[in-house]
């Protein structure tokens, strides 16, 4: 068996290192969600290897077939507070536009080569267009 990674996993690997930059810039920015302390079961931010793991937020996205959807296949947006509090809808909606906003920066420079968008597919975000698996 070959120790190299597939296409497929360079790509998700690239997506998921945006993903990554994204959650340290919004842990980075204290102010952005003071109101939640961070569920007690998590340790601080940058405290494990994976940022999904530890801190307030946790961001990133899994792959959608794209039945009923209106852009087709692509990644579902996921992102949430990681707290035991109740989270507003409107501290919802806030994180996912700065996640959004975000992303809208930072797609085409990780994948210079892919026309990627991200708009709302009825009530979720997703990243859509060329999901083609370019050699890096």
């Amino acid at each position: 068996m070959s120790s190299t990674l597939s296409r497929l996993e360079r790509w998700e690997a690239r997506l998921k290192a945006v993903f990554d930059e994204i959650d340290r810039e919004l842990e980075a920015d204290a102010s952005a969600f003071p109101a939640y302390p961070r569920h007690p079961a998590r340790p601080a931010a940058g405290a494990t290897a994976n940022p999904e793991n530890d801190g307030l937020f946790d961001v990133g996205a899994a792959f959608s077939p794209g039945f009923g959807s209106l852009h087709g296949p692509g990644y579902v947006l996921q992102a949430r507070i990681a707290t035991l509090d109740s989270v507003s809808p409107a501290d919802q909606t806030a994180l996912e536009q700065a996640v959004v906003d975000r992303l809208r920066e930072k797609l085409p420079l990780a994948f210079p080569r892919a026309n990627l968008q991200v708009s709302l597919d009825r009530h979720v975000y997703k990243i859509h267009g060329d999901l083609s698996l370019d050699p890096d």
